[in-house]
């Protein structure tokens, strides 16, 4: 039989503390470990397994969607394709919010106001937000007049 790992050797490797690893375990994330004497005992791959949660985690997935990616990883399946196309997708639009929130940044930065609560651009904007208008909505109103 291969070496198993126990919990604490899988943190080491991992770099994941060992109370992330039980709550990933149970989620579904981790396989349930076989247990010698009460402690959990994990196979090598497990190592990798944390790997690929940690990339999934720091390119955007919840550990939800994370563990969506591994249960579509059949062999004759590509389901993993449709969750990036999502993702993709998802952060295209964080991208674009963040663009006009920088843009909206640097705009009252350049406000030649001494207190921004005085500009009318400002108000205009806090306005149109409160009738309902994304910030993009708002911005583009104040600044076709």
């Amino acid at each position: 039989m291969s070496e198993q790992l126990t919990i604490g050797e899988l943190a080491s490797r991992t770099g994941v503390a060992t109370s992330a690893l039980r709550y990933w375990e149970e989620l579904g994330l981790l396989p349930v470990p076989a247990r010698v004497s009460g402690q959990r005992r994990y196979p090598p791959s497990a190592v990798e397994l944390v790997g690929v949660v940690l990339l999934l985690r720091d390119v955007g997935f919840t550990l939800r969607e994370a563990k969506a990616f591994i249960a579509s990883r059949s062999p004759a399946g590509d389901g993993w394709r449709e969750l990036y196309q999502r993702k993709l997708a998802e952060l295209d639009q964080r991208i674009a919010r963040a663009e006009v929130a920088r843009t909206a940044i640097a705009h009252g930065l350049a406000c030649p106001h001494e207190d921004i609560l005085e500009c009318s651009n400002f108000t205009s904007g806090v306005g149109a937000l409160l009738a309902g208008c994304s910030l993009e909505e708002a911005h583009s109103q104040i600044h076709s007049h």
